[in-house]
């Protein structure tokens, strides 16, 4: 499982003009399901993610994780899997069939939403979306659950 994690003053997700999520301060997080993920691959993302000290303190220093009174919103991405290995076309052959990434998206929500008590908020899985962010900072994370030692 791969998240690309994006700190947001707020940020917002449209299908055609019908608003799925929206956010004020938190995290825009972008998903992309692995075609072997499983629990324990869900479960470090979501733990990464609720622990990242991304946030200043008092002092202006990154050190606080994101907080209750915060949003979090969510986007399905198998895009994150994209690799050009062989030319200029991306390859998308270690992202999820969409039935099993539907189901592990749908998943992953409702653990964040049971570890989270703040707002959790989601796009729609599979459909064209517009992202609208104002990034704070900017501070971008990067998290693959494969690759967990960097």
């Amino acid at each position: 499982m791969r998240a690309l994690i994006r700190r947001v003053s707020r940020a917002k997700v449209r299908v055609g003009s019908w608003v799925s999520g929206k956010i004020d301060s938190g995290l825009l997080v972008y998903l992309a399901v692995h075609g072997k993920d499983d629990r324990e691959d869900l479960e470090w993302i979501v733990k990464k993610i609720l622990g990242l000290r991304i946030f200043d303190d008092e002092n202006d220093r990154m050190n606080l994780p994101i907080s209750d009174a915060q949003g979090i919103l969510v986007v399905s991405q198998f895009t994150l899997y994209g690799n050009l290995r062989k030319g200029f076309r991306p390859s998308f052959n270690k992202s999820a069939e969409p039935e099993f990434a539907r189901v592990t998206y749908d998943r992953f929500l409702n653990v964040l939403s049971e570890k989270f008590k703040g707002l959790v908020q989601s796009g729609r899985f599979g459909e064209n979306m517009f992202v609208e962010v104002e990034e704070e900072g900017p501070v971008t994370i990067w998290l693959d659950s494969h690759e967990k030692a960097y």
